[in-house]
């Protein structure tokens, strides 16, 4: 009984919590029913804010835009207004301009008639004053113009005299300075002997038995002396020597020593011959060799090719006008150098140029074709500069030199060249120079005697007083000095001196 309650009792407190929870939540719905009403008519109010807002601000950028817009078409419109203006302006100056030309145009064609009228009266009146003076003067119009040619041919020639004199005056006034202070530098530093070496082709015997002993039984001995050597041997009536001829200076070396050590030795034979021959021929590669190293040395060069330092010591043997031509080479390696330092110039590089200008005559005898050229193209073979090759080929002219390095190397060999005792030549070549100078001075007309002097280093010119005048004088001095540099080879310079001696004479009785 007592659970039954209970039960009932407990049924009734579910029934009464379930009905107070739905009145609860019945509540808490239109609670949140009327706050959605409020939230909706909030969002509403708010929506309705922003659009008044943002057709206020749509208005206000389309206000804007609508002014600018404006402020810009009243721009342009400005601009177009001045634009016209402007072309208006132009356009009124150019029909002013036309109507002057115009105006202009007419008084031209107006004043043409009279100039033409004028222009025939001037060439009317200059015929009748030239058939005057020609009337006056007693002379033809041709003769007439060739005296007016030759009046101004001698005006052009003596103002072209004046445009000499100062030139040469102005020029050297510094270059002369300059040139001699460069030069003075060069060979005051430069010391070498006054006189160069000359290759010997005379070997002295002790006696004239020798002689029969060189030309051997039936000339068995002298035949195989000249084939193994390729020197001819010349025994003649001259006391106590034996001469050796040959075209190459370094196999006519060979061929001296080899005599000379074959008269030491005594035993003169074919084998012998071939054995000295072959000794010689190792002596003088050697001293080849070490001539070559040896100018090298001296000039600081440590880089050339093995075959131009042998090619370079070739030249000991070989001879110019008497000149030792490595001596010669050493010379102008020097000189070149020191004018390279006093022009601020590579010596180095110079010094190498002037070293390797004469290469080729070491071998100018097989190979054909002047002496500049080969050694250029034998420095070019073997990998010199562009610079030193150029110096090589044009110290002679046989190209036009173009570079600094190529003049100081043609000045250096002429220095070398030129110096008192450093050259010699033949009698009949010295002979032949001198005649060649006074025959090209007394080619030109006005002269009336010509000397050589000074060993062909300075001509004297006389020239007949009546037909050349002063003026005349330094043109034919300079005429005859171009004209000796181009027909000429001469070492050093040549000293032109033109003389015009006027005299009058009269007899008192």
């Amino acid at each position: 009984m007592d659970i039954v309650i209970y039960i009932l009792i407990a049924v009734v407190c579910l029934a009464i919590g379930f009905g107070a929870s739905r009145l609860f939540a019945r509540n808490n719905a239109n609670d949140i029913v009327a706050k959605a009403h409020q939230a909706v008519s909030d969002a509403e109010r708010q929506a309705e804010t922003i659009k008044r807002e943002s057709e206020i601000e749509a208005k206000d950028a389309a206000l804007k835009i609508k002014e600018q817009a404006e402020q810009e078409a009243r721009q342009k419109s400005n601009e177009l207004s001045n634009r016209e203006s402007r072309l208006q302006q132009r356009e009124d100056s150019a029909d002013r301009r036309a109507e002057s030309l115009d105006k202009r145009e007419h008084q031209l064609s107006s004043m043409q008639g009279q100039v033409d009228k004028m222009r025939n009266d001037l060439a009317d009146k200059l015929d009748e004053a030239e058939r005057s003076l020609l009337d006056i003067a007693g002379m033809t119009r041709d003769q007439a113009r060739e005296q007016v040619i030759d009046e101004v041919r001698d005006d052009c020639t003596r103002e072209s005299a004046a445009i000499i004199r100062e030139s040469e005056q102005r020029t050297k006034a510094e270059a002369n300075r300059r040139s001699r202070e460069i030069l003075a530098v060069a060979i005051q530093r430069m010391s070498a002997d006054f006189t160069a070496e000359r290759t010997v082709t005379r070997v002295d015997i002790p006696s004239d038995d020798v002689k029969g002993r060189i030309i051997g039984r039936e000339g068995r001995n002298i035949r195989a002396f000249e084939q193994v050597t390729g020197a001819n041997l010349i025994i003649d009536d001259t006391p106590d020597s034996v001469t050796v001829s040959c075209f190459g200076p370094v196999r006519r070396e060979i061929a001296r020593l080899t005599l000379e050590n074959l008269i030491a030795d005594g035993r003169i034979h074919p084998a012998r011959i071939e054995e000295m021959h072959r000794k010689a021929t190792a002596y003088v590669a050697q001293e080849v060799q070490e001539a070559g190293e040896q100018a090298t040395f001296d000039m600081g060069i440590h880089d050339l090719h093995p075959d131009l330092v042998r090619t370079l010591g070739r030249l000991k043997y070989r001879t110019s006008y008497g000149q030792n031509v490595l001596q010669h080479s050493l010379e102008v390696a020097a000189i070149c150098g020191t004018m390279a330092s006093e022009l601020g110039l590579d010596s180095t590089i110079a010094k190498r140029a002037g070293l390797l200008h004469d290469l080729g005559k070491a071998i100018d005898r097989e190979v054909e074709g002047s002496h500049a050229v080969i050694g250029a193209d034998l420095a070019k073979r073997y990998g010199e500069s562009p610079a030193i090759v150029h110096a090589i080929e044009a110290h002679h002219n046989d190209v036009e030199p173009s570079t600094v390095l190529a003049v100081l190397v043609q000045a250096a060999d002429a220095v070398s060249a030129a110096r008192p005792g450093a050259r010699r030549e033949s009698y009949e070549n010295y002979i032949k120079r001198l005649e060649t100078l006074e025959n090209i001075a007394n080619a030109h007309e006005g002269v009336e005697k010509t000397y050589a002097m000074q060993a062909g280093r300075e001509v004297r010119v006389m020239v007949k007083p009546e037909q050349i005048d002063d003026a005349s004088a330094v043109v034919l001095a300079h005429d005859i000095a171009k004209e000796i540099e181009t027909n000429m080879e001469y070492p050093g310079q040549i000293h032109v001196v033109v003389i015009r001696e006027s005299r009058s004479e009269a007899m008192a009785k």
